[in-house]
């Protein structure tokens, strides 16, 4: 194998690899977000700096049934997003995920540094109930309902795609063969080619269950503000670094 064949392999491994170049296309992304708040100082613990929590004391807990995805094939995801602050932009910090295929849990970590282990989320609509769940390593860890489609969203056509353009940020930490660090950086995405095919509230509940290697109740639900459900096209584009910790400068951004 050439140098040249070696740098023109999308991933690991070599003979089979895990996924195809990008960027990713994802047709009837369907989301389930409980925003809820939690305790200010557990999220603290868990925002990296230079990153801050918005000060809301929100946070979203997700389902994402993702059932045609170029390069990734039909898988669900489950896990904990942060609204926070990167100087003075709104963005949204992906602080865990669970999910149950390996190429997007492989492109995930590699490319945008996704916080991603396997799990097993489900999604579905139990009755009147939208329902997700996720359980890991055979037991049930979390649980969220929401009363189906009571309140329409989209009023205004025009603006059904803004929630989904807000900035994406990771903690993409990958380890030398030496055991020191090689990559420890902010990386930050935007969605594109957005297509939301709609989007409805209502009452929601969550209940999470300590577990030591899912540990999405360590933001405990204080209050739940409600639920969100929406499906959408949408594209994930390559992403870029926007702060880089072993740079000489740790206070420089790329």
């Amino acid at each position: 194998m050439t140098p040249d064949a070696i740098l023109s392999l999308p991933s690991m491994p070599p003979g089979n690899p895990s996924y195809p170049p990008g960027p990713y296309r994802f047709l009837d992304r369907e989301y389930f977000i409980v925003v809820y708040e939690s305790d200010e100082a557990a999220i603290r613990r868990l925002v990296p700096e230079p990153l801050a929590p918005d000060g809301s004391g929100q946070v979203f807990y997700e389902w994402i049934d993702m059932p045609d995805s170029s390069g990734f094939g039909s898988y669900r995801e489950s896990g904990v997003v942060i609204p926070c602050l990167l100087g003075d932009e709104p963005v949204n910090y992906t602080a865990m995920m669970f999910l149950n295929d390996e190429p997007p849990i492989s492109a995930g970590r590699e490319i945008w540094g996704f916080p991603k282990r396997w799990g097993e989320p489900s999604l579905s609509v139990c009755t009147d109930t939208l329902t997700g769940t996720l359980d890991y390593s055979g037991h049930r860890v979390a649980m969220g309902t929401m009363a189906y489609k009571h309140e329409n969203l989209i009023q205004d056509p025009a603006t059904r795609n803004e929630g989904l353009k807000k900035t994406q940020v990771n903690l993409k930490l990958i380890p030398c063969v030496t055991g020191k660090p090689c990559v420890a950086q902010l990386v930050a995405y935007n969605l594109t080619d957005i297509d939301v095919k709609f989007h409805f509230g209502g009452p929601a509940r969550l209940h999470l269950v300590p577990h030591v290697n899912a540990p999405v109740a360590d933001l405990p639900v204080r209050r739940v503000v409600g639920g969100h459900h929406f499906k959408a096209d949408l594209t994930l584009p390559y992403g870029r670094i926007v702060h880089d910790y072993l740079a000489s400068d740790a206070g420089a951004s790329s």
